[in-house]
Protein backbone atom coordinates (compact mmCIF):
# COMPACT_ATOMS: atom_id res chain seq x y z
CA UNK A 1 0.00 0.00 0.00
CA UNK A 2 1.22 3.25 -0.73
CA UNK A 3 0.70 6.80 0.19
CA UNK A 4 0.29 9.41 -2.69
CA UNK A 5 1.08 12.44 -1.31
CA UNK A 6 0.29 14.20 -4.81
CA UNK A 7 -3.35 15.74 -4.00
CA UNK A 8 -3.49 16.95 -7.42
CA UNK A 9 -4.67 14.08 -9.85
CA UNK A 10 -2.45 14.42 -13.52
CA UNK A 11 -2.87 12.99 -16.69
CA UNK A 12 -0.09 12.67 -18.46
CA UNK A 13 0.13 15.39 -20.59
CA UNK A 14 -2.81 17.49 -19.28
CA UNK A 15 -3.38 20.46 -17.51
CA UNK A 16 -4.22 19.09 -12.98
CA UNK A 17 -8.53 18.87 -13.02
CA UNK A 18 -8.88 21.53 -10.13
CA UNK A 19 -6.62 23.83 -12.70
CA UNK A 20 -9.72 23.47 -14.91
CA UNK A 21 -12.25 23.94 -12.62
CA UNK A 22 -11.08 26.92 -11.46
CA UNK A 23 -11.16 28.49 -15.05
CA UNK A 24 -14.46 27.69 -15.89
CA UNK A 25 -15.85 29.78 -12.95
CA UNK A 26 -13.27 32.78 -13.54
CA UNK A 27 -16.04 35.31 -14.18
CA UNK A 28 -18.40 34.28 -11.36
CA UNK A 29 -17.43 36.53 -8.72
CA UNK A 30 -17.84 39.42 -11.11
CA UNK A 31 -21.36 38.52 -12.80
CA UNK A 32 -22.67 37.38 -8.56
CA UNK A 33 -21.78 41.19 -7.91
CA UNK A 34 -23.02 43.01 -10.69
CA UNK A 35 -26.52 41.53 -9.96
CA UNK A 36 -25.90 41.57 -6.00
CA UNK A 37 -24.21 44.88 -5.62
CA UNK A 38 -26.78 47.48 -6.90
CA UNK A 39 -28.90 45.70 -4.70
CA UNK A 40 -27.16 46.20 -1.62
CA UNK A 41 -26.44 50.06 -2.66
CA UNK A 42 -30.23 50.48 -2.78
CA UNK A 43 -31.15 48.59 0.71
CA UNK A 44 -28.35 51.21 2.23
CA UNK A 45 -29.86 53.70 0.38
CA UNK A 46 -33.35 52.70 1.93
CA UNK A 47 -32.24 52.59 5.45
CA UNK A 48 -30.27 55.45 5.51
CA UNK A 49 -33.21 57.39 4.37
CA UNK A 50 -35.68 56.17 6.58
CA UNK A 51 -33.18 56.08 9.89
CA UNK A 52 -33.49 60.02 9.06
CA UNK A 53 -36.64 60.42 8.53
CA UNK A 54 -37.46 58.81 12.01
CA UNK A 55 -34.84 61.18 13.56
CA UNK A 56 -35.88 63.88 11.60
CA UNK A 57 -39.87 62.71 12.78
CA UNK A 58 -38.41 62.60 16.71
CA UNK A 59 -36.74 65.82 16.94
CA UNK A 60 -39.96 67.51 15.49
CA UNK A 61 -41.96 65.90 18.19
CA UNK A 62 -39.39 67.16 21.11
CA UNK A 63 -39.75 70.88 19.27
CA UNK A 64 -43.57 70.44 19.50
CA UNK A 65 -43.44 69.60 23.03
CA UNK A 66 -40.92 72.71 24.31
CA UNK A 67 -43.67 74.81 21.60
CA UNK A 68 -46.47 73.81 23.91
CA UNK A 69 -45.12 74.33 27.04
CA UNK A 70 -43.96 77.97 26.15
CA UNK A 71 -47.93 78.28 24.87
CA UNK A 72 -49.23 77.17 28.08
CA UNK A 73 -47.45 80.35 30.05
CA UNK A 74 -49.87 83.62 30.88
CA UNK A 75 -47.41 85.35 29.22
CA UNK A 76 -46.43 84.17 25.65
CA UNK A 77 -47.71 85.09 22.24
CA UNK A 78 -47.62 82.48 19.13
CA UNK A 79 -44.74 84.29 18.14
CA UNK A 80 -42.15 83.10 21.11
CA UNK A 81 -43.55 79.77 20.36
CA UNK A 82 -42.73 79.68 17.02
CA UNK A 83 -39.45 81.58 17.72
CA UNK A 84 -38.92 78.58 20.02
CA UNK A 85 -39.70 75.81 17.92
CA UNK A 86 -37.84 77.13 15.02
CA UNK A 87 -34.40 76.89 17.21
CA UNK A 88 -35.19 73.61 18.47
CA UNK A 89 -35.41 72.53 14.60
CA UNK A 90 -32.49 74.73 13.53
CA UNK A 91 -29.96 73.18 16.04
CA UNK A 92 -30.67 69.65 14.20
CA UNK A 93 -30.46 71.42 11.07
CA UNK A 94 -34.23 71.22 10.68
CA UNK A 95 -35.35 73.84 8.36
CA UNK A 96 -38.42 74.56 5.67
CA UNK A 97 -40.72 73.59 8.41
CA UNK A 98 -44.16 74.54 8.95
CA UNK A 99 -45.04 75.75 12.46
CA UNK A 100 -48.74 76.44 13.42
CA UNK A 101 -50.07 77.76 16.77
CA UNK A 102 -53.76 76.96 17.44
CA UNK A 103 -55.81 79.39 18.88
CA UNK A 104 -53.42 81.78 17.47
CA UNK A 105 -53.88 84.21 19.61
CA UNK A 106 -53.02 83.54 23.20
CA UNK A 107 -53.24 86.70 24.66
CA UNK A 108 -57.08 85.58 24.85
CA UNK A 109 -57.26 82.33 25.24
CA UNK A 110 -58.39 81.70 29.07
CA UNK A 111 -56.83 79.34 31.70
CA UNK A 112 -57.21 75.71 30.49
CA UNK A 113 -57.47 75.90 27.14
CA UNK A 114 -56.17 73.21 24.52
CA UNK A 115 -53.22 74.77 23.10
CA UNK A 116 -52.03 72.50 19.76
CA UNK A 117 -48.75 73.23 18.30
CA UNK A 118 -48.13 71.34 15.01
CA UNK A 119 -44.91 71.25 13.28
CA UNK A 120 -44.45 69.89 9.54
CA UNK A 121 -41.98 69.78 7.01
CA UNK A 122 -41.61 67.68 3.27
CA UNK A 123 -39.41 64.68 3.96
CA UNK A 124 -37.35 65.57 0.27
CA UNK A 125 -36.10 68.91 2.15
CA UNK A 126 -34.24 66.99 5.20
CA UNK A 127 -33.33 64.16 3.61
CA UNK A 128 -29.53 63.67 3.57
CA UNK A 129 -29.57 61.60 -0.07
CA UNK A 130 -29.61 64.05 -2.74
CA UNK A 131 -32.64 62.72 -4.65
CA UNK A 132 -34.67 60.75 -2.12
CA UNK A 133 -36.81 58.12 -3.97
CA UNK A 134 -38.41 56.25 -1.21
CA UNK A 135 -39.88 59.71 1.02
CA UNK A 136 -40.26 61.73 -1.87
CA UNK A 137 -43.85 63.04 -1.51
CA UNK A 138 -44.35 62.25 1.93
CA UNK A 139 -45.00 64.84 4.86
CA UNK A 140 -43.51 64.04 8.62
CA UNK A 141 -45.55 66.11 10.82
CA UNK A 142 -45.77 66.07 14.87
CA UNK A 143 -48.41 68.00 17.07
CA UNK A 144 -48.47 68.42 20.84
CA UNK A 145 -51.50 69.94 22.72
CA UNK A 146 -51.24 71.13 26.57
CA UNK A 147 -53.68 72.88 28.71
CA UNK A 148 -53.22 76.90 29.18
CA UNK A 149 -52.12 77.59 32.47
CA UNK A 150 -54.01 80.38 34.47
CA UNK A 151 -51.93 83.34 36.42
Amino acid sequence: MSLNTNRTRRSTGSTPEPFIRNLNRAGAAAVEFAIVGPLMVMLTMGMMEVGRAVMVKQVMINASREGARTAILPSTNAEDVIAQVQSQLAASSINGTTVTVNPPSLANAAAGTAVTVSISVNASQVSWIPNPAFMLNRTISAATTMRRESL
